[in-house]
């Protein structure tokens, strides 16, 4: 039996897509809707698919380069807007949580850690993906790009969403996908565990995780056992 007390009072901070949510089929195709309007080559899945942790508009603006567009950033940004339209209309087409997310979810909760979504997503936007979704009562908070003074892979995501639910950073564990979320990890000190089924351009395993999660019926153990390695923060 695992032992998953070292859970109470912990936080765990978690990436949205790609490490919960399988989201790159509704957001390579609200990319596709806004080149086809414009009689442009669309996007392919595998072609969009590793490169989703850069962010939407660094996307669409990927799909503009591989459509010969000449000046992609300037058509990137009269665009987007038409790219945000669509997308929040059609946020939870196809994307659906990882197999056993919500399981492993529940099981952290109950052993009485804090959760976080911590997230380079406007906070609106995952708030109304995890909401049609069923997964936003799971969660203590959410903390999108512009609820923040500095987005990751800068720690400052991390602490101040950890600092939003009343978290201690140094009781927190860091759970993403790519390197964002390992540079923000590292730099606010705390554990990282890495999914290696995510959107990463650089292979998971590379990045060093303290954990490589290939499955989230593992996640609640090795949430405990990175935190059982950490000692206790001194009493205030």
């Amino acid at each position: 039996m695992i032992n998953l007390t070292t859970l109470n009072n912990a936080t765990i901070a978690f990436d949205l897509d790609g490490t919960l949510v399988e989201s790159a089929p509704d957001l390579i195709a609200a990319v596709n809707a806004v080149l086809l309007a414009e009689n442009l080559k669309p996007l392919t899945y595998e072609e969009g698919r590793p490169y989703i942790s850069r962010g939407a508009r660094w996307l669409l603006q990927l799909g503009l380069e591989n459509a010969g567009e000449q000046d992609p950033a300037g058509r990137t940004a009269a665009l987007f807007g038409r790219f945000i339209s669509h997308y929040t209309e059609h946020i939870a087409d196809e994307t659906l949580p990882f197999p056993g997310v919500i399981d492993a979810l529940k099981t952290i909760r109950k052993a009485g850690a804090k959760l976080v979504v911590c997230t380079n997503k406007p906070t609106d936007l995952s708030r109304s993906l995890l909401t049609q979704l069923g997964m936003a009562d799971l969660f203590d908070g959410v903390v999108g790009i512009d609820a923040v003074t500095a987005a990751k892979p800068h720690p400052a995501h991390l602490i101040e969403a950890v600092e939003a639910v009343g978290g201690d950073v140094r009781r927190t564990v860091m759970v993403g996908d790519a390197d964002t979320d390992a540079g923000a990890a590292r730099a606010a000190g705390t554990p990282l565990i890495l999914v290696d089924f995510g959107y990463s351009e650089i292979p998971a395993a590379e990045l060093a995780p303290d954990i490589l999660l290939h499955h989230f019926d593992d996640l609640a153990a090795a949430c405990a056992a990175l935190l059982s390695e950490r000692p206790s923060p001194p009493e205030e």
